[in-house]
């Protein structure tokens, strides 16, 4: 079972994880402060969801597809350096470091910008080899 889940960072500095995904009329939801947190609460929220809908799920063949807002993201990848970052994504360091506090949002070419500089870390660190 695939569930896409949306990771936020509230206005409380808290971290939230919810889908419009279900089992049955249970939905799933996770808070913490930080996002490990939060996901781990996430994670018991659908074993609940399944026990008490009887589902016939294996908890252990459940897949969450995650997507973060930024600072989201660099809380729970915090080994990624922002300056590093902000230099591959082409992108200006005070700008990311905003974007990373959530004191401001990228506009959509940026997003664009940021997105495809996770994918080049991800593919390159895919294809790296000790």
């Amino acid at each position: 079972m695939l569930v896409k889940a949306i990771i936020e960072r509230g206005e409380d500095g808290l971290y939230s994880v919810y889908s419009s995904d279900h089992i049955g009329k249970s939905y799933f939801g996770g808070f913490g402060e930080s996002v490990v947190d939060a996901k781990a609460d996430f994670m018991v929220s659908i074993q609940e969801a399944i026990k008490e809908e009887n589902a016939a799920i294996d908890p252990t063949c459940v897949e969450v597809e995650y997507h973060y807002d930024i600072p989201s993201f660099f809380n729970c990848f915090d080994f990624i350096n922002v300056s590093k970052f902000a230099e591959l994504a082409g992108i200006n360091e005070s700008k990311m470091r905003a974007y990373k506090s959530g004191v401001a949002f990228p506009g959509e070419k940026t997003m664009a910008k940021i997105s495809n500089a996770v994918r080049k870390i991800g593919i390159e660190l895919s294809s790296a080899g000790l």
